[in-house]
């Protein structure tokens, strides 16, 4: 900086406004247009601004003041500015402390760009400028100025921000652009609009603009005035209504009254007293409601707390559903709802026969396990029939946030209870059956774990005082039953799977599901699609058919699914044939009706496979939706001993796979294998249906005896199934889902199937229906399979 501008200067009164300068330096503006005939000042920080006024200062003092198109551009350009702007005339130079220079420019008149002189330091140009004298004020110009001036004297009016005094400045203007740009100048416009007034050459032009301008300014001024009033109104009548409150409880207190003044704070006080709560839970209501009858009813705080309180009075305290104890009447009442299932019933008749001896006993927490589909919820829901009890269902599938379980606290807004605590409402009753639906497809986030929650809801020792985040008062649980579903045990987290009982239910027969559809899927079927059951008759050749060729499941879902196409095609026969007038005859479903209706067979038959095969083997798996047969082929080639497992095997399998091999490798002379065998040979095990992930240790026996029959060359009977896990030293070890495997077995017409030693206790735990028809045979070593799986 210059010496010039180490101190503070003042020019003014140093121009004469008819000498213009035709060369002048440029300063760039951000975010603001000096008209002529305004002062206004300026602050100074670029390098090359402080060089321009520099030089002006020693000079002229004339500046020409351009606004920038951007104003984020630190250093412009000719290309970064408008082409039009105003010549002005520096009249007062202030250095700040801030290293920034203030100077007071005064605007004299538009001026354009004629052209560029120079660049650097600063920009420099040569300019063309306009008369500020207009020769004539023609009648439609003066009616301009006339209502230009009526919208401006409404506009100060108006703005609270503008001192009236500006009107007196405009009364002593006669030239009709300096008007113009006093008038401009107070307007709240955006750089386009005030470019487009110094811009237009066209006074009258100009004037049609500021008119356009200043109505849109007196409309948001009249806008804004209005909101403004409206919230100070409302702000007074709230403000009113607050005083008159605190008289009202100023003059309750004064007079000592025990009465609610409000109705429905009276009505919720007569409803905690009327109710059997326990003492902690009334005396908390009681302490909410004071809260309440003392808070103003515009605070936040009183919604909160009467939806608080409104909980409270709906909850069932103290009602209880009466058990129904006659075990008899309970039997019948679960046969006529369930074929089958023993295990659970029987269960359920002991917790009745333990009820008609100790009235009281802490919740029981049952867990029935089994495939999709066979009857897990719907026999929950029977129990609960049966017992004379409520029912609620909870579907705990994808539930993700811990406060699903034990609620919101109320500092939350929209806050409420969990679902068991809405379900207690729901019931009616302090004794209900809650159904804990998929309570194996729970997961888990950021947001908590619902299966810890769970814990404290399953366990009997602490359930009676069950903690609530939204109610915060303990609350009993323990005359609940609750009866958790799931698929699959081993997905439920340990410590809650230890606090449940267990009844597995396994898949159903051909025989059971002939009986189910007989006795429940087909009757309910034909009343559910207006049928009458005298016109259609199902005959039981058609029901096994539908069963072997058009379902492969352990329950009997998809069978009530085809049972439905099937009642749903015989309905629309009956409608079209009354439609054209016809007699409405019966429908016997036989295997030839049922082809006609339901279309190709969906599941091949087995008897296709029944040849014995070389390297060919039925293996046993378990699945979550039931037992299956898992058939396991190896091909060998050439090659230099190398393995392929495919058919989407995870590595427990391929381990097992390897495994199996060393273990023949080891023994090949006991097998009778040339030494040079596994050298000179590769092996490819493939396990079908490849779309679908395969794991697990149990197959490693089948795939040992698959790749003996290969290497041997001898054929594997094709009624033989095996299972087991494999060892190096050629051992059988457990395995689990034994009960789904036989059922697998029996389904497929298997008649001999090998299992481990270790699981032949479990044998004692297998329905009789089950084992009927299969040899079972438990072998300890692979040594005892052979003489049963290979045809000589």
């Amino acid at each position: 900086m210059s010496d010039l501008m180490q101190e503070n200067i003042d020019v003014r009164g140093d121009f004469d406004p008819d000498v213009v300068p035709d060369e002048v330096a440029i300063i760039p503006l951000r975010d603001t247009i000096v008209f002529p005939n305004t002062l206004y000042p300026i602050l100074i920080g670029r390098e090359s601004t402080l060089a321009a006024i520099n030089d002006s200062l020693t000079a002229d003092k004339y500046v020409l003041l351009v606004a920038q198109k951007d104003p984020g551009v630190e250093e412009p350009g000719f290309d970064d500015i408008y082409s039009t702007g105003t010549l002005a005339h520096i009249s007062q130079v202030l250095r700040l402390p801030n290293n920034l220079v203030k100077v007071l420019v005064s605007g004299i008149v538009p001026a354009n760009i004629a052209a560029i002189v120079s660049e650097t330091p600063y920009m420099k140009v040569s300019i063309e400028t306009w008369p500020l004298d207009e020769s004539k004020v023609t009648n439609r110009l003066q009616a301009l100025i006339r209502r230009s001036r009526e919208k401006f004297e409404r506009y100060v009016m108006i703005n609270q921000e503008l001192p009236q005094e500006i009107l007196l400045g405009i009364d002593s203007i006669d030239n009709p652009s300096q008007l113009l740009y006093f008038m401009a100048s107070y307007l709240e416009l955006d750089i386009a609009q005030k470019q487009n007034l110094l811009e237009q050459a066209n006074i009258e032009a100009r004037f049609k603009n500021l008119l356009t301008y200043l109505t849109s300014e007196i409309e948001l001024l009249a806008v804004s005035t209005e909101i403004n009033e409206r919230v100070q109104d409302e702000i007074q009548e709230s403000q009113r209504k607050f005083y008159i409150q605190e008289q009202i409880k100023a003059l309750q207190d004064e007079l000592d009254e025990g009465e609610f003044a409000d109705p429905e704070l009276n009505k919720i006080r007569e409803a905690i007293g009327a109710m059997d709560m326990p003492e902690h839970a009334r005396a908390k209501a009681m302490e909410e409601l004071d809260k309440l009858r003392k808070t103003p009813a515009m605070s936040p705080e009183y919604s909160v707390a009467r939806n608080y309180l409104d909980w409270m009075i709906s909850i069932p305290w103290g009602k209880y559903s009466e058990d129904r104890l006659k075990i008899k009447t309970v039997e019948e009442e679960l046969d006529n709802d369930h074929f089958g299932l023993e295990k659970p019933k029987d269960r359920i008749l002991e917790h009745i026969a333990v009820l008609n001896l100790v009235k009281n006993i802490k919740g029981q927490i049952l867990c029935f396990v089994g495939p999709p589909g066979t009857g897990k919820t719907s026999l929950a829901k029977s129990i609960a029939s049966a017992l004379n009890r409520q029912m609620v269902r909870i579907a705990l599938g994808g539930i993700s946030d811990e406060a699903e379980i034990r609620g919101h606290r109320r500092t939350y807004i929209g806050s409420m209870p969990g679902r068991i605590i809405q379900s207690m409402k729901r019931a009616g009753t302090m004794n209900p059956v809650i159904i804990l639906d998929e309570i194996d497809k729970v997961t888990h986030d950021f947001r908590g774990d619902p299966s810890s929650a769970i814990l404290e809801v399953l366990d009997p020792e602490q359930n009676h005082t069950f903690n609530d985040h939204y109610l915060d008062i303990d609350f009993d649980l323990s005359q609940v039953m609750f009866i958790a579903t799931a698929n699959v045990a081993s997905n439920i987290q340990p410590a809650l799977l230890d606090r449940m009982e267990i009844i597995n239910l396994p898949g159903y027969l051909e025989h059971d599901k002939l009986e189910i559809a007989k006795r429940h899927l087909i009757p309910k079927n034909i009343r559910s699609h207006g049928l009458q059951p005298s016109r259609v008759k199902f005959k039981d050749e058609a029901i096994l058919k539908m069963i072997r060729k058009y379902t492969a499941e352990a329950g009997v879902r998809k069978l009530e699914q085809q049972i439905t196409s099937v009642c749903r095609k015989i309905a629309k026969m009956m409608v079209l044939a009354k439609e054209r007038g016809e007699a409405v005859k019966s429908v016997t479903v036989n295997e030839k009706k049922l082809r006609e209706l339901l279309g190709v067979e969906k599941y091949r038959d087995r008897a296709l496979d029944k040849r014995h095969k070389i390297g060919s083997v039925n293996g046993l798996a378990w699945t979550s939706t039931g037992g299956s047969i898992l058939q396991i082929d190896v091909a060998g080639m050439h090659g230099k001993g190398k393995i392929q497992l495919t058919g989407q095997l995870g590595d427990v399998m391929k381990e097992s796979a390897m495994a199996a091999l060393t273990y023949i490798r080891a023994n090949a002379d006991s097998f009778g294998l040339p030494e040079d065998y596994f050298e000179k040979n590769e092996l490819h095990i493939h396990i079908p249906e490849g779309a679908i992930p395969k794991d697990g240790p149990s197959a490693g026996l089948a795939m040992a005896v698959a790749m003996l029959s290969l290497i041997t060359n001898r054929k594997v009977r094709y009624d033989v199934a095996m299972t087991g896990e494999i060892t190096l030293r050629g051992e059988i070890y457990a395995i689990g889902g034994l009960n789904e495997k036989l059922l697998a077995a029996k389904r497929n017409q298997i008649s001999k199937v090998l299992i481990p030693s270790d699981n032949e206790q479990d044998l004692d735990d297998i329905p009789e229906k089950v084992k009927a028809g299969l040899k079972i045979l438990p072998i300890s070593t692979i040594d005892e399979a052979i003489p049963h799986v290979f045809v000589d």
